[in-house]
């Protein structure tokens, strides 16, 4: 087989690949999709949960500041996740969203977030359309 058929076919498989790829895209349904790259969406109160006690340890700090970043990072991220599979747009869903994608992560801005998530979750999550 010369190198020009060889490409051909390659080209060809991965074209194929890439048409099933987005037909399995096509369809899953918003509750099993989540956030891209993020860890399988968690049910609600597990994902609040985890964040109540990713904010307590900040709070506390209970922890080196790379391991506290970390873990309210890793909450934040699956909460945010748990809310797109849910189609959750709360106020704890919101902070969640915002706070993910946020690059200033100072001990001020995790304490003030954490505040802010144990305010929100004592307060019962009203899923919105």
């Amino acid at each position: 087989m010369s190198s020009k058929s060889m490409a051909f076919a390659s080209a060809q498989s991965t074209r194929i690949q890439g048409l099933l790829l987005a037909v399995g895209a096509l369809s899953i349904t918003p509750a099993q999709a989540g956030v891209m790259g993020a860890a399988p969406a968690k049910p609600m109160p597990q994902a609040i949960s985890i964040t109540r006690q990713a904010a307590t340890a900040v709070l506390e700090k209970s922890g080196t500041s790379s391991c506290l970043t970390g873990k309210l990072t890793n909450a934040l991220l699956g909460l945010s996740s748990s809310c797109e599979a849910q189609g959750d747009r709360s106020p704890i869903c919101a902070l969640a969203n915002q706070a993910a994608v946020s690059t200033s992560w100072s001990m001020e801005f995790m304490e003030r977030t954490s505040k802010e998530l144990l305010k929100l979750s004592d307060t019962p999550v009203a899923t919105t359309p």
